[in-house]
């Protein structure tokens, strides 16, 4: 027989047997006792592994218990010091934000002292700009003023020099012609009048009452044509010869002049009363004859003047101001 063969017998009989068979199972566990400990050594050892591992849990739990004490003692020094850094931690929070608003009101009152004195410079800035304009409108004012007085002083100077070269002219010092010439560049440089200096002959003598040359001056402004005559002094007797003149003049060239002018700083009062009557404007001066042209003045036509109504607007009577005579 093989040993495997008795192997498989030993297998399948032995439990039987040493259920039934006393010595076989005595025999078996005397075998096993070199290499397995009986049941009282057993329970020997496992009450002595029972009694190890009671002691190793009680030492367990002794150490357990002090990490236990030094874990809550370790919680409690954690929780005294997070107390004491939050205690601390509140402290300086109220202290910074005591400083902030310490800083804070420093801050307002410094914004509130800048815009004060940021008022105060923009009031400042105003109050130089108003200055300056009210210095600059017076100074404006002054200087128009100023160049009011200066034309004045001129006017009334060249009106001197007019009323001095008649003089001159009168008592021979200088000629008519120059004086004429004097008051028509006045004319022409301070109004931009244009006067032409012009000889007619009369062949039938209706001036002088014999053949003879005919002087007049022309002035020209914006299509108007203005018959006058500049001279040193004007008499009766000259009002009455320029009034034929004109005539002369209108009905040679077959034109009718929009205004009569005759220009003399010395025009007696007589001359003044016969030029009224015939519709011829005086001035004494260029200057006004040329405000008189290029300005408006008093304009009338030649039929209104030598009316009644028309030589009482010349003397400023009624509606007329005077302005045309002087």
């Amino acid at each position: 027989m093989e040993n495997e063969q008795i192997k498989q017998i030993i297998l399948r009989e032995l439990p039987g047997m040493l259920r039934r068979d006393p010595e076989v199972r005595e025999f078996i566990l005397e075998l096993s006792r070199e290499h397995f400990a009986d049941k009282a050594e057993t329970e020997s050892r496992f009450d002595r592994l029972l009694e190890e591992m009671r002691r190793e849990r009680e030492r367990s739990d002794r150490r357990w218990e002090e990490h236990l004490r030094e874990f809550r003692a370790f919680q409690e020094e954690q929780a005294r010091k997070w107390e004491e850094h939050l205690r601390e931690f509140r402290a300086f929070q109220e202290e910074q934000a005591r400083k902030w608003e310490e800083h804070l009101w420093e801050f307002r009152a410094f914004q509130e002292e800048q815009a004060r004195k940021w008022e105060e410079h923009r009031a400042f800035q105003e109050e130089q700009a108003r200055k300056w304009e009210e210095n600059q409108r017076r100074w404006e004012e002054n200087s128009a003023q100023i160049r009011g007085l200066i034309e004045a002083l001129k006017a009334q100077a060249r009106k001197h020099d007019q009323s001095i070269g008649a003089l001159g002219a009168r008592w021979g010092i200088q000629t008519e012609e120059a004086f004429r010439n004097a008051l028509a560049g006045i004319l022409g440089d301070l109004f931009g009048l244009e006067v032409t200096h012009v000889t007619e002959y009369d062949r039938s003598g209706e001036v002088f009452g014999r053949p003879e040359q005919v002087e007049l001056d022309l002035i020209i402004k914006d299509g108007l044509l203005i018959i006058g005559e500049i001279k040193s002094s004007v008499s009766q007797g000259d009002v009455f010869l320029f009034e034929r003149k004109a005539r002369f003049y209108e009905k040679a060239h077959k034109v009718k002049a929009d205004r009569w002018v005759m220009i003399s700083p010395m025009v007696d009062r007589k001359a003044r009363h016969m030029a009224e009557e015939l519709g011829i404007e005086v001035y004494s001066y260029a200057e006004d004859a040329g405000r008189a042209v290029s300005w408006g003045g008093v304009v009338l036509s030649r039929r209104v003047m030598a009316s009644p109504q028309g030589a009482g607007l010349l003397r400023g009577d009624s509606a007329g101001d005077g302005t045309a005579v002087n």
